[in-house]
């Protein structure tokens, strides 16, 4: 099973990813934006872009290398990514579904406010990253077009992460 955290950046996908990792047992955290950094090292460069994601092989890649790390491992696959572009989601979750993975699809939300304020007091990140900022208002248009219709929406605006992490481990594993 593959367990998706989708979410504006600043919602918590990465520090819920972890958390959860320990609560699902068999489980492991694939970040596919590893996947974009191979991509980003291709020399010469592939067509230029404000983000990898862009790429049809980056879509195509995840799948393949989600499926194949299930292969090898078995178990729960927890992926902490945002994807913003409905036609991206839908290759992704139609790759997942045509080799027969089932997937829960999580929508870690936050209001505004409370992302920009997160985003300001990351500094493991970096606090400010415009590119972070940038992709909240796209967020904030893809939740309310298809993305909060597309996943199971967990409120992370008053919740600590850890309860994050065990709401998704409890709707996971019921």
């Amino acid at each position: 099973m593959i367990v998706w955290l989708n979410g504006a950046h600043g919602a918590g996908k990465t520090t819920t990813s972890t958390l959860l990792q320990q609560l699902i047992p068999d489980s492991r955290v694939f970040d596919a934006e590893k996947v974009g950094g191979a991509l980003i090292d291709i020399a010469p460069g592939l067509p230029a872009t404000d983000n990898f994601q862009h790429w049809p092989p980056w879509r195509l890649l995840v799948v393949d290398a989600a499926r194949r790390i299930l292969d090898y491992t078995g178990g729960t696959l927890i992926m902490p990514m945002t994807v913003l572009v409905e036609q991206y989601w839908r290759e992704i979750s139609s790759g997942l579904a045509q080799y027969g993975i089932p997937l829960r699809h999580f929508v870690l939300h936050a209001d505004q406010e409370t992302l920009r304020m997160r985003i300001a007091g990351d500094t493991a990140l970096g606090s400010n990253s415009p590119f972070r900022l940038h992709y909240l208002e796209p967020y904030a248009e893809a939740a309310s077009a298809w993305l909060q219709d597309e996943g199971e929406v967990v409120d992370t605006t008053h919740l600590i992460p850890i309860r994050v992490a065990q709401q998704i481990a409890e709707a996971v594993m019921a």
